[in-house]
């Protein structure tokens, strides 16, 4: 089965690649905007804070393996719940 869906590249972009790699030939932008990123420190990336509190991702290639794309799409779980409803604002919401 082919697994072409998990690896996009544009080097097109006048970003690309927008980290240092050694590896450009494997350089995925499918996750061009980091999804885990929400996640704050438990993103799993190699991320780093500035002086003023914001997070940093510039030297983290982790998105942009081809190899974790199983990985990243294994947390949207997390993700959807940052989004849900707290319980008590839940109570009495229709499906």
């Amino acid at each position: 089965m082919s697994e072409h869906y998990k690896f996009f590249q544009n080097r097109e972009c006048e970003y690309f690649p927008c980290h240092k790699t050694n590896d450009p030939e494997h350089f995925n932008c499918l996750f061009c905007f980091c999804p885990l990123y929400a996640l704050g420190e438990r993103c799993g990336g190699g991320l780093q804070y500035t002086e003023s509190g914001i997070k940093d991702c510039s030297a983290c290639l982790f998105p942009h393996r081809p190899e974790n794309y199983d990985r990243i799409c294994a947390r949207f779980a997390e993700l959807a719940a940052l989004c849900r409803k707290p319980p008590e604002e839940e109570a009495g919401t229709p499906l």
